[in-house]
C-alpha cells in the first residue's frame, strides 16, 4: 500500500463513506490532473466523470483559472469581510448580479444583493435565516414556516438538514431539526399518477398524466392558509432536477406552474442552484431515444438553441426571490458560495445601529479573495461564445452517446438535463422492478468504471455522469462505453442478477 494511502487509512474519516468497507482496500490517491484527466500516485490515469463531486466546470489545471488565482495570490490571500470590503469580491457580486438578472425581465423580482459564504450548505442555510427574518419583519408571517420537495437534499447545516426529506441522510438528526413540509416532487419514472407502460426512453417524453403532481402543490399552499392563516415563508427547491434525490427531472413547465402557485399565495422561492447552476443545465433538454439515433448534422451547434441564462430557473421564465449558488462558482477551485436576493429583502434589514436590524450571520473566509478572483476567471470563461458552443455540442454528444444505454435491459430510466445524466439501474425495466439498496447494485457498476479508468459516484441505484465542460467526443465515448460494459459485467446483459 501506498504510504499516503496508509496515512489516510490511520488519521482520516471520509464523507459519505462506511469507513469499514473503505478500509479494506486501498483507496485512489488523486495527486494531478488536467482537463477531464486525474492522475493517482501510481501514474494510473482516470476520466473524471462527474466533475469531481459536480463542481469542476473547465476542467483541471485550466490557464485561465491557474493564471487568475496566481495573480491575486501575489497581492494577497485573505481579508477579513467583517467591516471591510476586497476587489474581487466587490467585482464578482456585480458580475453575478448581472448574470443572475437577463435582459427583459420587467415583471419578475430583480436579485439585487449578494451575500458571501462558503458553500452549498452555508448558501442555503443564509437563505433561510433572511427569509424567515424577512416573513417576520414585514408581517408575512408570524411563525415562518417552510415548504420543500420531497426527496430534497439541500446540505448538511442544521438549517439546510431540515428543509431535506431523504430519511436515509436526515433521519438521525430528526432530535435536532426544526419542522418544515414536504410537498409531492415530479418523478416520472415513478411517478403513482402516471399511467403510460414502460418504454425504452426517458419517462417523461412518454408519461400519461394530468399534473397532479401540481395539484399536490397547490392543495398543500392552500392548506397552509386555511390552517394557519399565513402563507408559507418559502418553498425550496431545486430547478429541473432534484440532484441528491437520485438525479430525477422535472417535466418541462412543471417549474414555471408550481413558481405561479406559489407567488399567488404570497409565498417566496428560494432557489437551489449549487447544482444546477452555471451552465450545467444547458438547454433543458430530454434525453433521446433510440428513434433518436440519426447521425448529426456537420455543424451541430445548429441544432441546438442557446440557453438564455446561466441558470435552470431562467429555462423556464423564473426568478426566485433568493438564488444559492455553489459547487461550480470558482469552477472547482474553492470553496466559495453565495446567495443573492432582492432590494426589498435587503432593505428589510437596514435601520439605526441601536435598532439591531443587522443580519448576525458570517463566516471568516466570507468574500475570500482567492476565491471571488478564480470565481470571476470562470464566470468569464462560461459567458464567452465558444464557451457555449463548447457546451452545447457536448450536451448534444452526450444524449447521442447515452441512446445507446437503453439496448441494456438493467437500464430502466435513462434522464438527461444539460450536462447532467443520471442511469437508473432496474431489476427488470419491464416492471421497473428496483434493486434493494443493500444489494449495492449502482455502487458495484461504479466499481466496475473505476477498474475502467472512469471516476463517478451513485446515487443508490443511479449512476451519474456530468463530464466537465472541457471532454472531447473521444473521452464522453469512453465514458458511456466504459459505463455500458460496467453494466453488463455486474447485472449481465440479459439476466440482471445480482451478488
Amino acid at each position: 500500500m501506498h504510504p499516503l494511502a496508509r496515512l489516510d487509512h490511520r488519521f482520516v474519516w471520509h464523507p459519505f463513506t462506511q469507513m469499514r468497507d473503505w478500509l479494506r482496500r486501498e483507496p485512489i490517491v488523486l495527486v494531478a490532473g488536467r482537463g477531464a484527466v486525474l492522475r493517482d500516485v501510481y501514474g494510473r490515469e482516470y476520466l473524471d466523470a462527474n466533475a469531481s463531486i459536480w463542481t469542476n466546470l473547465h476542467g483541471h489545471n485550466h490557464p485561465r483559472l491557474n493564471a487568475a488565482l496566481r495573480r491575486q495570490l501575489a497581492r494577497v490571500a485573505h481579508t477579513s469581510y467583517l467591516g471591510l470590503a476586497n476587489e474581487p469580491a466587490s467585482l464578482l457580486a456585480a458580475d453575478l448580479v448581472a448574470a443572475a438578472n437577463p435582459p427583459g425581465w420587467r415583471a419578475q423580482p430583480k436579485l439585487a444583493r449578494v451575500f458571501y459564504s462558503d458553500d452549498g450548505s452555508t448558501a442555503l442555510e443564509v437563505a433561510l435565516k433572511l427569509a424567515h427574518q424577512f416573513a417576520r419583519r414585514t408581517g408575512l408571517a408570524r411563525r415562518p414556516r417552510f415548504l420543500s420537495l420531497a426527496g430534497a437534499y439541500h446540505g448538511d447545516t442544521v438549517g439546510a438538514v431540515s428543509l431535506g426529506h431523504i430519511d436515509l441522510f436526515h433521519a438521525a438528526y430528526a432530535g435536532l431539526l426544526f419542522k418544515s413540509d414536504a410537498v409531492m416532487a415530479p418523478y416520472c419514472y415513478r411517478c403513482p399518477f402516471n399511467r403510460a407502460r414502460p418504454e425504452r426512453a426517458d419517462a417523461r417524453t412518454y408519461r400519461r398524466c394530468r399534473w397532479e403532481c401540481v395539484d399536490q402543490v397547490e392543495r398543500r399552499l392552500a392548506a397552509q392558509r386555511r390552517r394557519r392563516g399565513e402563507p408559507y415563508a418559502a418553498l425550496v427547491f431545486e430547478p429541473l432536477i432534484q440532484g441528491a434525490a437520485g438525479m430525477i427531472p422535472q417535466p418541462p413547465g412543471w417549474l414555471k406552474r408550481v413558481a405561479e402557485l406559489a407567488r399567488g399565495h404570497g409565498t417566496l422561492l428560494i432557489a437551489d442552484e449549487v447544482l444546477t447552476g452555471f451552465g450545467r443545465t444547458g438547454r433543458g433538454a430530454l434525453a433521446v431515444g433510440p428513434a433518436d439515433m440519426a447521425e448529426a448534422p456537420a455543424d451541430k451547434s445548429s441544432r441546438v438553441r442557446r440557453a438564455p441564462s446561466l441558470f435552470a430557473c431562467h429555462h423556464e421564465g423564473v426568478q426566485p426571490d433568493f438564488l444559492c449558488l455553489a459547487k461550480g462558482l470558482t469552477g472547482g477551485y474553492l470553496p466559495l458560495a453565495a446567495t443573492l436576493t432582492t432590494r426589498a429583502v435587503f432593505n428589510a434589514f437596514l435601520g439605526e445601529y441601536a435598532e439591531f436590524k443587522t443580519f448576525f450571520h458570517g463566516h471568516s473566509y466570507t468574500g475570500n479573495p482567492l476565491g471571488a478572483a478564480t470565481a470571476r476567471a470562470s464566470l468569464a470563461l462560461l459567458q464567452s461564445a465558444a464557451s457555449r458552443r463548447a457546451r452545447a455540442r457536448l450536451e448534444w454528444e452526450l444524449a447521442r452517446e447515452l441512446a445507446r444505454l437503453w439496448a441494456l435491459p438493467a437500464v430502466g430510466d435513462l434522464r438527461q438535463v444539460g450536462l447532467i445524466a443520471g442511469i437508473e439501474l432496474v431489476r427488470d425495466w419491464r416492471t421497473r422492478a428496483a434493486f434493494d439498496l443493500r444489494e449495492r447494485a449502482g455502487l458495484r457498476v461504479c466499481e466496475a468504471l473505476t477498474r475502467r479508468g472512469v471516476l463517478t459516484r451513485p446515487i443508490g441505484n443511479v449512476v451519474v455522469l456530468m463530464p466537465p465542460y472541457c471532454t472531447t467526443p473521444a473521452q464522453l465515448r469512453r465514458m458511456v462505453g466504459a459505463l455500458a460494459e460496467s453494466i453488463e459485467e455486474v447485472l449481465g446483459r440479459g439476466n440482471n442478477r445480482s451478488r
